[in-house]
């Protein structure tokens, strides 16, 4: 059975990796620098590599599954000093991305180090994010046309 504490942390690293999978390999960069962890050296105990994942769909979301296709992915696992092992996959082939996204994972599961992981670097990278999702959108709808149709008082 799981205690709510280790729920609450599950809850947490999905968040963690969310938003590492959505950044780009410069922002991981510069957070990370900006909240003066990157001097924090993780050995690569796999990876980073690129292979292939198989993508798979449903008709409609619930239907029988297929196979839609393949994804090119890459992954990374590091360990820190302190014994924290990282994993991360992402999209592409950004070794960087990978690996700077492992490190930033093992960083989180420290624990004297998570609550400055959260603060400095996923909170803002999580309001980076929003902020370019709300442009999208603005740019989006300002292409948006209405349809309609009138009718005629005979059928």
């Amino acid at each position: 059975m799981v205690s709510g504490a280790e729920d609450e942390a599950i809850a947490g690293r999905r968040r963690l990796m969310a938003l590492l999978a959505r950044a780009s390999a410069e922002e991981l960069e510069r957070l990370l620098g900006d909240a003066g962890m990157a001097s924090e050296k993780a050995v690569l105990l796999r990876g980073p590599e690129t292979g292939l994942v198989t993508v798979r769909g449903r008709m409609g979301g619930g239907g029988t599954p297929f196979n839609v296709g393949e994804a090119t992915v890459t992954r990374a696992t590091v360990r820190l000093a302190g014994g924290e092992v990282g994993h991360a996959y992402a999209l592409g082939r950004d070794r960087k991305k990978a690996h700077m996204a492992a490190t930033i994972d093992a960083l989180w599961q420290r624990p004297q180090l998570r609550a400055g992981v959260e603060a400095l670097i996923l909170e803002p990278l999580a309001a980076m994010l929003d902020e370019a999702d709300a442009v999208r959108r603005a740019e989006t709808a300002a292409t948006r046309v209405d349809f309609f149709t009138m009718m005629r008082g005979e059928d």
